[in-house]
């Protein structure tokens, strides 16, 4: 280019990308113009792949113009994951029943976990996620019954990160934070203590694929539970283990997110 200045071209699915990813840190519905300022993108180029987002279904536009994530992409996300939740489901709810706390399975997507299933509890304990959501593996206690079990490489690559203060009671220190992963793999199960939010604590296990880590079951309650909340491994391991047999025939990519590898 003249002068020198080389402007990087976005390529359009990543335009279209960068406007459904809008919705998703908004958690709400925008306006066009709001739209644009949050994907960079130019108000006539946002306004056309707006309207053709819109007639595919995939965002709706209310009667106020602001726009929202549509009907369609909502059909299109029940079949990710599919053959695992449906597996799994009973299992989960088996879980909620035998315990009366929130259950969740959640698998590794890149450096965070992503919560596939979960079955409320009645409590009104503090959420920190909901199903499709994601969090940091080191904060979670599914994430690090995953992150303990995962390959060598895997651990020290995450561990090599700036890993993110979620409570002021997460678990930060690389050393100390591998040792707990240490401790984990020898027992078999992780637990957290307001690490990822207050008045919340948590305690799972991994779930096995052949000799692999697949997924993490886990519990989460209130803190003031967190005494006694190990009285619920038993249970946890039973039904991670009747997981494990039912979903042996799903291959071990449907328990990994597209981005596998740590970035």
């Amino acid at each position: 280019m003249a002068g020198g200045n080389r402007v990087e071209r976005r390529t359009v699915t990543t335009k279209v990308l960068a406007i459904l990813e809008a919705f998703e840190k908004s958690r709400g519905s925008l306006t066009l113009t709001e739209i644009a300022e949050v994907t960079g993108l130019p108000l006539s180029t946002a306004h056309r792949l707006v309207t053709e987002l819109t007639n595919w279904g995939l965002l709706f536009r209310g009667a106020q113009g602001r726009y929202q994530l549509g009907i369609r992409l909502w059909e299109l996300a029940q079949n990710a994951w599919r053959p695992l939740r449906e597996t799994a489901r009973p299992f989960i709810q088996d879980l909620f029943s035998l315990t009366g706390e929130t259950a969740h399975l959640a698998v590794r997507e890149g450096n965070e976990v992503l919560y596939i299933d979960r079955v409320y509890g009645s409590k009104r304990v503090p959420r920190a996620s909901r199903v499709g959501g994601r969090l940091p593996m080191h904060a979670t206690a599914v994430g690090k019954a995953i992150l303990a079990f995962e390959e060598s490489w895997v651990r020290s690559a995450y561990l090599d990160r700036q890993l993110e203060h979620r409570t002021p009671h997460t678990h930060v220190n690389p050393r100390l934070l591998a040792e707990e992963l240490a401790q984990i793999r020898e027992q078999g199960y992780a637990t957290t203590l307001e690490e990822v939010r207050l008045g919340s604590c948590s305690i799972a296990v991994p779930i096995f694929h052949g000799r692999q880590v697949g997924a993490g079951l886990g519990l989460v309650m209130l803190s003031s539970q967190a005494s006694t909340m190990i009285r619920h491994l038993p249970t946890l391991k039973g039904v991670a283990g009747q997981i494990e047999i039912s979903t042996a025939h799903i291959p071990l990519e449907g328990f990994r997110g597209v981005s596998g590898a740590t970035e």
